[in-house]
This record gives structure tokens, sequence and C-alpha cells, in this order.
């Protein structure tokens, strides 16, 4: 059954409405892990909209699960994280003017850009995951670069209309799920999962890990951080 890597960002992104203290993704990191997580994943953005370098610092000191660094390829983004030493760092395309992460990284496109990145974080002892498309094309790529893991990019599937149209991209991930495997990268998936939509994609075979924020965190609004992550974890584990 995957892991659960629950997201905090938008804990951060609430705090930061207000430019205070709270609420502080520090604590929230820590009922998640209450609640079963076993993982926190955040996202460091260069423009810092969300979580901050203190964050970042702290959670590292604090975490005792697995802490994965969402981060774009950018040098001041890559030293901290060199200097840190997450347990994972996940490289994700990044643009200011977007809401949240729109697609995966196109290696195709920024094949060397991405590969000095890689060599640099795991010469600093940092295991990389690559943020993609479910596109074969990207998974071959991200095989020549030999890191660690791929997760795929789940947007497309959870914004389908259910029936047809969402099996059709369930049908696709599970395709390119099967590329990543046969590839030897560990598989991971993220982005739009909910917990109407992630029992699928939780039951992808050899599925590794499973990052999830925003619909846990608008859950926790109405129950509870521990309990919305107790929820989320009985649905990813359901066979």
């Amino acid at each position: 059954m995957p892991l659960l890597g629950v997201n905090i960002d938008h804990v951060a992104t609430v705090r930061q409405a207000r430019r205070t203290y709270e609420p502080d993704p520090v604590w929230a990191a820590a009922l998640a892990e209450l609640g079963g997580a076993d993982g926190i994943t955040l996202h460091l953005r260069e423009d810092r909209r969300h979580i901050a370098d203190r964050d970042l610092r702290i959670l590292r000191e604090t975490v005792t699960v697995k802490l994965n660094l969402e981060m774009a390829c950018n040098d001041e983004i890559v030293e901290i994280a060199c200097k840190t030493k997450p347990d994972q760092a996940t490289l994700v395309p990044e643009r200011r003017e977007e809401i949240t992460t729109e697609g995966g990284l196109d290696l195709c496109r920024q094949r060397e850009k991405v590969a000095a990145v890689v060599r640099r974080l795991e010469e600093a002892g940092v295991p990389v995951s690559l943020f993609l498309d479910p596109d074969p094309r990207q998974i071959e790529e991200a095989a020549r670069l030999k890191v660690q893991a791929v997760e795929l990019h789940t947007g497309r599937y959870a914004e389908a209309r259910p029936g047809p149209a969402q099996l059709a991209e369930l049908e696709n991930l599970q395709a390119v799920a099967a590329v990543v495997r046969q590839s030897g990268l560990v598989l991971h998936a993220g982005h739009g999962l909910t917990y109407r939509n992630v029992i699928p994609v939780a039951r992808i075979a050899e599925m590794h890990e499973l990052n999830i924020g925003h619909s846990i965190v608008a859950r926790a609004i109405m129950v509870g951080l521990e309990t919305a992550v107790r929820e989320m974890k009985r649905l990813v584990e359901i066979r």
C-alpha cells in the first residue's frame, strides 16, 4: 500500500494571508504525523508565498517521518536544500504567476539544467524525485538521469469529469506507471487528489507514495487536521 505524504503548504498560505504567526505549519506537521502521515511535503518557492525559510529549518529539526522538499531548479533554493538536507527533494516547475504547480517538468527541453541540479543534490546526499506529466518520453529522460523516483502529475485525472474522460486519464496513469516501474524508478503520484478520487490512483500497481495537500487541509478546516489525515490514510490503504 502506498505511503501518504501530507503537503502543508496551504497551512502556511492561511498564515501568510495575514502576515502573522498562525496557523503554524510546524504544528500542522506534528498533527499530520499523529494522524498517520508517512511524510511531510513542503514547497519552498522562490517568492516565499507560503512556506518560509524558517519553516523548513524548524521542520528539518522536528519532523520524524520523511521530509520531502518540493523545489524549482533555482540556484538559491538548491543551495538551501544542499545545506538543509531533506530526506527527498522533488524537482518541480515553477512560475511566479501560477496559483499552483500547473504541470510536470519538461525534461525533453530542460534535461541539462535538471541534470546539473540532480548532480548537486545527490552530491550533497539528497535523493531526488522528479515531478513529471504522465508521458513515456519524460519517464525515459528521467531514467537516463538515474534519479531515485518519479512523481506522476495527476492533475488531468483529477480535473477530468467522472466517467469516460476520467477513466481514460486513469488508464493513461496506469500505463505510464508501468513504464516508471520498468525503468527501475520508484513510483510516486500527486496533485489534485481528493477524498473522492484517490482510491483508483492508490491502487495502481507498486504505487509507493502519494503526496496530497489541499484536500486534506480543506477537510481539516471542518474536522481537524489529525482526523483529516487519518481519513485520507484509510482511503490510501484500501485494497
